[in-house]
């Protein structure tokens, strides 16, 4: 009679131990992804989509101030210059008369956007503005007052850490697009529909009279 152990002859703990370190290695490493710690896509913009030139040169710039200084006004705006146009929304001089009141004295107001003319705003006080653009008339109304209208060029010369300015931004929320945002027509909302005319005919029996189900 054959033994088995002639045959099939007990294998050795080196053995054993170099076979347990290849299933490791396979269950761990070949194929298998463990985590979600791979292919994590950035959702965050690293440069701006627009072409334009100077804006580009303006990247450059606010890229060197942010990495060599410590200031957080630097990396805020160098964000804002990758923004959307939509994520970059106008901002009027009476807003910033607004928020700014009485403070503006030695101070410079920075917008990363554009800043327009209001004509309800009668007067204008004297204030130092840094924009990306500024429209004709606003600009001629700030400089009437004797105030300053600055690039951001201008603005990294002068302050280069942010001392003395004000950030500011517009409402997201302003523009006509927003307001149709959600459900129209539904209980409670207030979604603005989209509707031909604004007249007797159009859109005013169920959810816009209280004789006719509901009234929002």
């Amino acid at each position: 009679m054959v033994s088995l152990a002639s045959t099939h002859p007990i294998p050795s703990t080196s053995a054993i131990g170099s076979v347990m370190i290849a299933l490791n290695w396979y269950t761990d490493e070949a194929g298998i992804d463990t985590g979600k710690k791979h292919h994590v896509k950035k959702n965050q913009r690293s440069a701006p989509r627009s072409k334009d030139i100077y804006l580009h040169l303006l990247v450059k710039l606010y890229r060197f101030l942010a990495r060599r200084t410590d200031a957080k006004f630097n990396k805020v705006v160098l964000k804002r210059l990758f923004m959307s146009q939509i994520n970059r929304p106008p901002l009027a001089i009476s807003r910033i008369v607004h928020y700014v009141g009485d403070k503006s004295e030695g101070k410079t107001v920075v917008v990363v956007g554009t800043v327009t003319d209001d004509l309800r705003l009668l007067d204008v006080p004297k204030i130092s503005i840094a924009a990306l653009r500024v429209t004709d008339s606003a600009r001629s109304r700030i400089l009437a007052a004797g105030g300053e209208v600055l690039t951001f060029d201008q603005l990294a010369l002068r302050a280069p850490t942010g001392k003395n300015c004000i950030l500011l931004r517009g409402r997201k929320s302003a523009r006509e697009a927003v307001k149709h945002f959600g459900a129209a027509g539904v209980p409670k909302s207030h979604a603005k529909p989209y509707v031909r005319s604004k007249g007797r005919k159009f859109e005013k029996a169920r959810g816009r009279r209280s004789s006719r189900g509901y009234k929002n």
